[in-house]
């Protein structure tokens, strides 16, 4: 599987996950075994478009394989985009990517409902 994390900075695992997913400079792309519970590989792409339509971010997560976006929050409709092109959605994360994704392999997050979001943090202040 190919998770896709909306990610602060480039430096792989020990990028910090963006508050905004849509804000997001880099993204960062996990290859996983989820029956071996391993990493295989760790790709960080910068997103090609400082400002964008609905649609983009899906269509540049699917243009690079992502199977699974785990994002901080994310609104209804950008889930449905996401969910149309056959990418499933995980919201409430936070943290480092490779703590967030050793989370996921070792059956710790299966799902998370964070109603409160967007009073969190990086979130308001990109508002």
């Amino acid at each position: 599987m190919r998770i896709a994390i909306p990610s602060k900075d480039d430096r792989g695992l020990e990028s910090n996950i963006a508050m905004h997913f849509g804000r997001a400079p880099y993204y960062t792309y996990v290859d996983v075994d989820l029956e071996e519970k391993k990493i295989l590989g760790v790709e960080t792409i910068k997103v090609p478009f400082e400002s964008h339509d609905p649609g983009n971010l899906p269509l540049f997560v699917k243009e690079h394989d992502g199977e699974l976006v785990m994002a901080y929050g994310m609104g209804v409709r950008a889930q449905e985009f996401f969910n149309y092109m056959g990418i499933k959605v995980l919201t409430g994360v936070f943290g480092k990517v490779g703590d967030v994704v050793k989370a996921l392999l070792e059956g710790k997050i299966y799902e998370i409902i964070e109603q409160d979001w967007k009073n969190k943090g990086d979130f308001e202040k990109s508002h």
